[in-house]
């Protein structure tokens, strides 16, 4: 027997007592290179070194006790409920509660505290906050957070946070009262109604939202859209609608509102890339208007574009006709015979590892419920016996919606456009026949060299860094609402001569992840496929070199530590682990269906 090892002991005390602080006695506890990260009852901390050092200890016990304190305090369905659909009202909820939670487990523990302080520095680390250098820069919800902390604890917040906060905490302070939360501490549904008048005072939501209000429209709400995605498979025509646009969580409004507000903005001044006309007229701080868009954390980055005026999202039906759509798709099947048979099989894999994680069980000897027939022979044969039941009893498998962004750009070019259509073609319809709904995004420009935008900029006197200076095109090939049958042809327009062009990834990231933020169902996946580095020659020609890489990396890692999306990617000859924590890298194509499949259901099996 292989002899324990220090940090196998320290494992297992911080096992026992995440139990002990959560009073769940079956928390599993494991140690990640990635980032921190809790399902379920299933907790990951950061790994320490070999050799134990203090401040790594202090991070994994502080991150282990927060997961902890989560489990016995909070209340995931209620929170949901009562969760604003506004996602930056929802991130400042979300927040606030985190708040109360730690608060909760913090008092008379000195040492529970000190921990979750700790960790509480290394999540501030990666967080905007740090470099803020004005009030629009600083994300609200870390700053609400920061002192409803402060508020219930007495305990003030991280020195390297303090500059950011105090560029909005007189702010705060004018408008909100954040001790009256410190009264409902204990209960969750009180101190939601707190925070929802906290919201208010804030302008982040409007009118009155209760957890009670919620329970009886928000939560029935679901379940209609659930039942219009079922009947939407056999016959519906009115997939659009449903989930699009860029709201968070519970929030909807249709695709012509999200593309106006993408395409049809060209009166704004170029650093605002997601406003809507109008926006820069107004006083006060940009985040905390309840009519900006709910996912704009364009503002936490150095960067802009040029103009959005000829930017578009469009369907892939709008780029082609159906006849050459159905020729293109025949082209493409053609071209992959042989690797559909390889992919179809891996994707059987996947289909019974989700149809097994999904599966029901049974509860015997019931009073009531469906009569057991297997039980029937000992009723014939002693009739005192009385009759058996058997209740049915649904695993807890999370609604769950997946979103494919695939690279369009010219250096896709070939058999890597092609293995990818086909696999996410494949991978659409695994899912679909397991419940798990699928849409399929992807990215490129209008033109070569800049298009209209960068005529406007010439026509402009070419003023000094510009920013993103193309027109950028966003395709959806398939809506998570639409049924794979009816989408299956327009993949084939990736095979379309023209198409690729440029990419530029950033961009197409905060489309996606917003798209993805509206949906309803309760665990939303991002993966993306790409062959290398942003490049657009018309931006990085007029700007730095780094210029679309930079804001690439820091779409990421606010998505990564921000955001409850899991991104993953896939790099194509490519290493793309240097920018996703969660990534692939494979140097041929014919690997892409296996990888893409493999790594799907890895993160299923996280599930």
């Amino acid at each position: 027997m292989a002899q324990e090892t220090p940090i196998d002991r320290f494992k297992a005390v911080l096992g026992g007592t995440a139990r002990a602080l959560s009073g769940e006695g079956e928390v599993e506890l494991a140690f990640t290179a990635d980032a921190p990260a809790q399902s379920g009852k299933h907790i990951k901390v950061p790994m320490p070194s070999r050799t134990l050092p203090a401040d790594q200890v202090a991070e994994a016990r502080g991150y282990a006790d927060g997961f902890a304190l989560r489990l016995r305090h909070h209340d995931v369905a209620l929170h949901t409920r009562g969760a604003p659909a506004d996602a930056v009202a929802r991130a400042v909820f979300d927040a606030v509660e985190g708040a109360r939670v730690e608060a909760l487990g913090a008092r008379g523990y000195a040492g529970i505290a000190d921990n979750l302080g700790v960790a509480l520095d290394a999540r501030l680390r990666a967080d905007p906050i740090t470099r803020a250098r004005n009030r629009d820069e600083v994300p609200l919800s870390t700053a609400l957070g920061l002192m409803v902390r402060e508020a219930l604890t007495g305990r003030a917040p991280p020195a390297v946070a303090a500059p950011g906060l105090a560029l909005v905490r007189d702010w705060i302070d004018a408008k909100a009262d954040l001790g009256s939360l410190s009264i409902a501490l204990e209960d969750q549904r009180a101190f939601q109604a707190l925070t929802n008048k906290l919201l208010r005072d804030l302008e982040l939501i409007e009118g009155e939202q209760t957890p009670e209000s919620t329970d009886e429209g928000g939560v029935e709400d679901e379940g209609t859209d659930e039942t219009n995605a079922d009947d939407d498979a056999d016959d519906g025509e009115d997939e659009g609608g449903q989930g699009e646009g860029e709201v968070e969580a519970r929030g909807e409004t249709s695709e012509a509102e999200d593309q106006e507000g993408q395409s049809e903005d060209g009166g704004d001044p170029p650093d605002d890339l997601d406003g809507e006309p109008g926006d820069d007229g107004e006083e006060g701080m940009q985040p905390v208007r309840p009519n900006r868009p709910s996912f704009d954390p364009s503002s936490q980055f150095d960067y802009k574009p040029w103009t959005t005026r000829f930017d578009e999202v469009v369907a892939a039906t709008e780029l082609c006709d159906a006849d050459e759509l159905a020729r293109l798709r025949g082209y493409l099947d053609q071209q992959l015979v042989h690797l559909q048979s390889a992919v179809s099989k891996l994707a059987n894999r996947l289909q019974r590892r989700l149809m097994a994680q999904q599966a029901r069980s049974w509860d015997f000897d019931q009073d009531e419920g469906m009569l057991d027939a297997a039980r029937l022979a000992r009723v014939v044969v002693n009739p005192t016996q009385s009759l058996s039941y058997k209740i049915e009893r649904e695993t807890d498998f999370r609604d769950t919606v997946v979103t494919l962004l695939i690279d369009n750009s010219g250096s896709m070019r070939g058999r890597p456009i092609s293995i990818a259509a086909i696999s996410a073609d494949i991978l659409a319809r695994t899912l679909e026949r397991c419940g798990v709904k699928t849409e399929i995004l992807g990215f490129t420009t209008r033109a070569w060299k800049g298009g209209q935008s960068r005529e406007t900029w010439l026509a402009a006197g070419r003023p000094p860094q510009p920013g993103r200076l193309n027109d950028v095109r966003h395709i959806v090939y398939k809506k998570a609402d639409e049924p794979w049958r009816r989408a299956r042809t327009n993949l084939g327009l990736m095979m379309r001569e023209g198409l690729l062009k440029e990419n530029i990834d950033g961009e197409a990231l905060l489309w996606a992840h917003s798209r993805l933020m509206a949906r309803p169902e309760d665990r939303r996946i991002l993966m993306v496929i790409s062959d290398g580095a942003p490049v657009d020659d018309s931006t990085l020609s007029v700007n730095s070199g780094s210029y679309l890489e930079r804001h690439l990396r820091q779409v990421i890692g606010w998505i990564e530590s921000k955001s409850p999306v899991e991104l993953s990617a896939i790099g194509i000859g490519h290493d793309v682990t240097r920018y996703y924590a969660r990534a692939v890298t494979i140097m041929d194509v014919e690997q892409l269906g296996g990888t893409l499949i493999e790594q799907l259901a890895a993160l299923f099996d996280t599930e």
